[in-house]
C-alpha cells in the first residue's frame, strides 16, 4: 500500500501571493503579445514589409504574429521538463525576464527603410523569444497557483492567471489608443515603439514579487516522497497521461476565439472594405476585456461549485455561436452592434472557458508532470490558434471580406474543446494531492487517499 505524505502547510498568505504573481506575469505576457497583435494589424505592414503590395504585407505581418505560437511547443518541452524537475518558481522568474526583454527589444528594432530585409528577420527573432517565454508562463503560473490554492477554491485562485491575461490585453489596448490616434508619420516613426518600451516597468514589478514567492507545498512534498520528482517528466507524461495531453491540445484550440477577435477582426474592421475607425475598434476590445475582468472570477466560483466541465463546455459552445454575430456586426459597419456583440462574445461567454481552463487542465495531471502536461498540451493547441489569424486572412478571400467563412472556421476550432470537455474527468471535488492519480488504484473512503494493492 502506497500512501502519499500529507502536504506541508503553505506559509501565511502564499495562496494570495501566488495568485498575484500569476496575475502580474500573465498581464505582462499578454500585454506584450497583444500590443504586438495590434501593431501587426495596424502598423507593421508599413514599417517592416513592402508597402507596394499592401495585401501581402498584411498577410506577412499577421504571419509573424503566429511565429511565436510556433515557437511555443518547442519552449514547452524544455521549460516543462525544467519546471517539473526544479520547481515552478524558477520557470516563473525566467519567463518574466525573457518576455520583458524581448518585448523591449522589439521597440528598438530598425525599420525596413533603414536596414532592408534584415528588419523583418530581427522582428521574427524577437517574436520567437516571446513565444519561448509564453510557453512556460501560464503553465508554471497555473501550476503554482493551483498547488497553493485552498481546498474547494482551486478554480477561483487559478483564474487569476487568466484575469491577468485580460488585464494585459486591456492595458495593451489602452496604451495603444493614444498611439493609434497619432498622425500617420509619427505613428510609423516612433509612436508604435512606446508601448513596447513600457513593458519593462511591468517586468520589474513582477520580478520583485516572484523572487519572494515560496515553492508550492505539493512540489516540496513530491521532492521528498519515495518516488521523488520524475527524472524524465516527458516520458512519464507520454506513457501514463497521453490521453489527457490530447485533451489539453484539443481544449487549447479555444484560444482561436481570442486571436481571431483581437487580431483578424481588428484588421478586417479597419480595412478599406469596412472602414471602421481604428480607435473605436480598440475600444471594443478594451470594454470587452474590462467586462471579462469581472466575469472570469464569477465563472471560476461557479466552476468550484458545479464543476469544471459544464462551465468550460458552455463557454466553448457559446463562443462558436457568437463569433458569427460579432463578425456580422462588423460587416454592417454598425458601431452599437459591434460593441454589443463584442462585449457579449469576448467579455462574457468566452470568459467561461477562459476562467476554467487553468484548473481544468492542471487537475488532469499529478504534481510530477503537471507543468509539462499543461505546457506541452496548451502550447501545441495555442500554436494552431496563433496561426488561425493567418488562415483566416486566406479564408476571407482575396478582398478579405468573407467574414462568414472566418466565423465558420472559428466555430470549427471550438469543436475539439467541446469534445475535450465532455470526455474529461470531473475533478473539482478531488483533493489536490490525488489529482491525476491513475485509475488502477482503489480509494480509501475514510482518508480519500489511494490504496494500491
Amino acid at each position: 500500500m502506497s500512501v502519499p505524505a500529507a502536504p506541508s502547510r503553505p506559509p501565511q498568505g502564499q495562496p494570495r501571493k501566488a495568485a498575484l504573481a500569476a496575475w502580474i506575469g500573465s498581464a505582462l505576457e499578454y500585454y506584450d503579445f497583444f500590443i504586438y497583435g495590434s501593431a501587426a494589424a495596424l502598423v507593421f505592414p508599413k514599417v517592416f514589409f513592402d508597402e507596394s503590395d499592401p495585401a501581402n504585407a498584411t498577410l506577412l505581418s499577421l504571419a509573424t504574429f503566429g511565429v511565436a505560437y510556433a515557437a511555443r511547443p518547442v519552449g514547452a518541452f524544455f521549460l516543462g521538463h525544467v519546471g517539473d524537475r526544479l520547481g515552478r518558481r524558477k520557470i516563473m522568474v525566467f519567463t518574466l525576464v525573457l518576455m520583458g526583454l524581448s518585448t523591449f527589444l522589439i521597440g528598438c528594432l530598425p525599420s525596413r527603410d533603414q536596414v532592408g530585409s534584415l528588419a523583418p528577420v530581427l522582428l521574427v527573432l524577437c517574436r520567437v523569444l516571446q513565444g519561448v517565454s509564453a510557453a512556460g508562463e501560464q503553465a508554471s503560473a497555473g501550476s503554482m497557483t493551483l498547488e497553493h490554492a485552498p481546498a474547494g477554491r482551486r478554480a477561483y485562485f487559478t483564474s487569476f492567471t487568466l484575469s491577468g491575461t485580460q488585464a494585459g490585453q486591456l492595458l495593451a489596448t489602452l496604451v495603444f489608443l493614444p498611439v493609434a490616434a497619432l498622425p500617420e508619420d509619427q505613428l510609423l516613426s516612433w509612436g508604435w515603439r512606446v508601448p513596447f518600451w513600457l513593458s519593462i516597468v511591468v517586468a520589474v514589478v513582477g520580478y520583485v514579487i516572484r523572487r519572494t514567492l515560496h515553492e508550492t507545498p505539493e512540489f516540496s512534498r513530491q521532492s521528498t516522497a519515495s518516488d521523488g520528482v520524475a527524472r524524465l517528466p516527458l516520458l512519464v507524461l507520454l506513457r501514463d497521461h497521453w490521453a489527457d495531453v490530447l485533451r489539453v491540445i484539443g481544449g487549447a484550440l479555444v484560444a482561436s476565439v481570442s486571436t481571431i477577435f483581437t487580431v483578424w477582426a481588428l484588421s478586417y474592421a479597419t480595412s478599406d472594405a469596412v472602414g471602421m475607425d481604428r480607435s473605436a475598434m480598440l475600444w471594443v476590445g478594451a470594454l470587452a476585456n474590462l467586462v471579462a475582468l469581472g466575469a472570469i472570477p464569477l465563472w471560476a466560483r461557479l466552476a468550484d461549485r458545479v464543476g469544471r466541465r459544464p462551465v468550460y463546455v458552455a463557454g466553448a459552445a457559446g463562443s462558436a455561436l457568437l463569433m458569427f454575430g460579432y463578425l456580422w456586426a462588423i460587416s454592417t459597419g454598425s458601431y452599437p452592434l459591434t460593441f454589443v456583440f463584442g462585449i457579449l462574445a469576448f467579455g462574457v461567454v468566452y470568459s467561461a472557458a477562459n476562467a476554467v481552463w487553468p484548473s481544468f487542465y492542471g487537475e488532469m495531471f499529478p504534481t510530477r508532470v503537471r507543468l509539462s502536461g499543461m505546457a506541452i498540451g496548451t502550447q501545441i493547441g495555442f500554436a494552431v490558434a496563433g496561426f488561425a489569424v493567418t488562415f483566416a486572412a486566406r479564408i476571407a478571400g482575396p478582398d478579405g471580406t468573407d467574414w462568414f467563412a472566418v466565423a465558420l472556421f472559428t466555430a470549427a476550432l471550438c469543436v475539439p474543446p467541446m469534445i475535450a470537455g465532455v470526455t474529461a474527468r470531473e475533478t473539482h471535488e478531488v483533493p489536490t494531492e490525488l489529482l491525476g492519480e491513475r485509475r488502477s488504484g482503489a480509494v480509501d473512503a475514510e482518508d480519500a487517499r489511494p490504496v494500491r494493492v
